[in-house]
């Protein structure tokens, strides 16, 4: 195995692991505990689970395989901050929709080379990743790990 191959398994490696983490984590919540705030005036659980979704699904467009799964997720869990006034989706649509990501998301992913990690990924320029090579594919996964971890830690605290 070369320095590029080992390089990719440990990242997707890494990836696959705090999803399992974050699956078993909202495997044990219940939906009730999703309702509850993390901590006094901040997000709750249905909030953190709806924004992970959204994020995994701009992943499909960031990496080129296609269109979003949940387009509507966007506004409501990414572009506006969490409100415990506003109206979202319940437990169960999210739950769903959670899985269906992620399958989505396995499937396009376990399907590239590892050249293709190595390639821009579509929010960078041609003329810009000439100059920042590193702007690529592979690099999506390694930031939205961390994100996905920051956010199953936020959701550690509801399972209480």
């Amino acid at each position: 195995m070369n320095s590029t191959s080992t390089l990719v398994k440990m990242i997707l490696d890494r990836w696959s692991s705090a999803l399992q983490s974050c699956d078993k984590l909202l495997n044990s919540l219940t939906d009730e505990q999703l309702n509850q705030a993390t901590a006094p005036t901040k997000n709750n659980g249905i909030y953190i689970l709806g924004h992970l979704i959204a994020v995994h699904d701009d992943m499909i467009r960031l990496l080129g395989f296609g269109e979003k799964v949940v387009p509507a997720y966007f506004d409501v869990f990414i572009k506006a901050p969490y409100s415990a006034d506003a109206t979202l989706p319940n437990a169960a649509e999210l739950r769903l929709n959670w899985t269906k990501m992620n399958e989505v998301l396995s499937q396009k992913m376990n399907a590239l080379s590892e050249a293709n990690w190595l390639e821009a990924h579509t929010a960078v320029s041609a003329e810009d990743f000439a100059k920042e090579p590193h702007r690529n594919k592979l690099n999506i996964i390694l930031t939205r790990t961390t994100h996905l971890t920051y956010h199953t830690g936020q959701l550690t605290l509801l399972n209480r």
